[in-house]
């Protein structure tokens, strides 16, 4: 088999999952990553904003936790809190969210993390048969189920949009 573009990619080989890699020309210019992809995919794809998803990190008070949920959305970060199970979450440094995903900012993948991080997905993501997250690195983004999101990063699932 060959080697996988991105360790995100790597692990829906290794569990065997249907997915689908969408790719679209990244601008370097362009720091607004979830609303870059969406106006690359939405139209090419014919999926709805609501179902490509953008991947935070944040800082817990014992280490670092993931929050998944549709670019045109905000986090409600006691939401957040609350589902993972702590008082309070802010939002992660850059380096810290780099170091621990093993990925950059803009290509920070739920899957495949270099250290696997609590994760709760928004439950928007369960009303659709696709949902398409960052395939690890700029300009990359995967379709999966999201049944199959959930379960390869252990994700719980609540209401984590402001």
């Amino acid at each position: 088999m060959p080697r996988a573009a991105t360790p995100a990619i790597a692990t829906l080989l290794a569990a065997d999952v249907a997915h689908q890699v969408l790719r679209y020309r990244h601008d370097p210019r362009n720091a607004s990553f979830g609303e870059e992809a969406v106006e690359a995919l939405a139209r090419a794809e014919g999926v709805e904003p609501e179902q490509i998803l953008k991947t935070l990190v944040l800082t817990l008070p014992r280490g670092l936790g993931v929050a998944v949920l549709p670019v045109p959305e905000k986090l409600s970060l006691k939401a957040a809190a609350a589902a993972l199970g702590v008082p309070k979450a802010t939002m992660a440094e850059r380096a810290a969210a780099e170091r621990s995903t093993g990925y950059v900012i803009g290509g920070i993948s739920p899957l495949g993390q270099r250290t696997p991080l609590p994760t709760v997905v928004d439950e928007s993501a369960l009303r659709w048969d696709r949902v398409l997250c960052s395939a690890g690195k700029r300009g990359w983004d995967v379709a999966v189920a999201p049944q199959d999101l959930i379960r390869l990063t252990a994700a719980v699932t609540a209401d984590i949009c402001a």
